[in-house]
């Protein structure tokens, strides 16, 4: 997640982190959900992601993003 530049999408495949799991999963990034990168803060942590279709912002830290893997 965290190698996506800003405007490209992706699809969760699953999760890495076994104890960062359970906060993704209740902030909505759940296996299947289709995610946007839109934005960056100017040193690059946190990132903003928009998920699904309802168009769901969620800011997460650069290392909480690299436990979330994309389909290819």
């Amino acid at each position: 997640m965290r190698d996506l530049r800003v405007g490209e999408t992706g699809t969760v495949c699953c999760l890495e982190d076994p104890e960062m799991a359970l906060k993704l999963l209740e902030m909505g990034c759940v296996p299947g959900v289709q995610v946007r990168l839109s934005g960056r803060a100017p040193l690059g942590d946190p990132l903003m992601l928009v998920l699904g279709d309802q168009e769901y912002t969620l800011s997460v830290r650069a290392s909480e993003a690299a436990t979330i893997l994309l389909k290819e």
